[in-house]
């Protein structure tokens, strides 16, 4: 399975913002964005211009790396949400929210995205009893997932449990602690989704 295996800080400087790729250490002093606040490479801190395509392909970028998807599936996505009615850059949103390990970070249960991705992929998590290790799983209103039993004293998932006080958990998931088991709600809205993207940015790159 394809994914990005580079430094992680490096997309937050290329962005110029925290994507929050990292967790915790996002978080500290340790952030990248607090020592260098500029792109990467030897052109870095020069002047950038600016131009109408670029704002649209920063903001697709931007919202590739949040939730960890390569080009061609992030376009799968999309092409997905253009046949859907409504707003197509909220289909968009919603589509990429609904991912099993998106889902597992936003319950708690994993401290970042990546985490989240690795816990899946290692079968540590199952949806309605049945164990799925696919991190782009889609779930569906009325599903529990649930840590496997093997998987209920691993230190990564104990860690974020500490961490899911201090975390703002969206309205459209519902998370038992002593279960170890998130509940889908709802489909997220546009409202209760806190990615800093403009997605009619990427509706406008894509239209092109």
């Amino acid at each position: 399975m394809a994914r990005y295996t580079g430094p992680d800080c490096k997309l937050c400087r290329r962005e110029r913002q925290k994507l929050y790729l990292k967790g915790t250490r996002c978080e500290g002093p340790k952030c990248a964005i607090e020592k260098r606040p500029y792109p990467p490479g030897e052109h870095g801190r020069g002047r950038i211009r600016e131009s109408e395509y670029l704002l649209q392909l920063r903001e697709k970028q931007k919202a590739r790396r949040i939730y960890g998807v390569l080009e061609r599936q992030f376009r799968n996505y999309y092409q997905e949400a253009s046949r859907q009615g409504g707003l197509t850059g909220e289909n968009l949103l919603v589509l990429l929210e609904t991912r099993l390990d998106n889902t597992v970070f936003r319950g708690g249960l994993a401290r970042s995205r990546d985490e989240a991705r690795q816990l899946v992929r290692h079968r540590h998590f199952q949806v309605n009893g049945r164990t799925v290790n696919i991190p782009s799983y889609r779930v569906r209103v009325g599903d529990v997932i649930t840590v496997r039993d093997r998987a209920r004293n691993f230190v990564p998932i104990l860690g974020s449990l500490e961490l899911i006080g201090a975390k703002q958990i969206p309205s459209w998931v519902s998370t038992d602690q002593t279960k170890l088991q998130i509940s889908v709600l709802d489909l997220p809205k546009r409202g209760q989704i806190d990615v800093p993207v403009q997605e009619q940015l990427i509706v406008e790159l894509y239209s092109k």
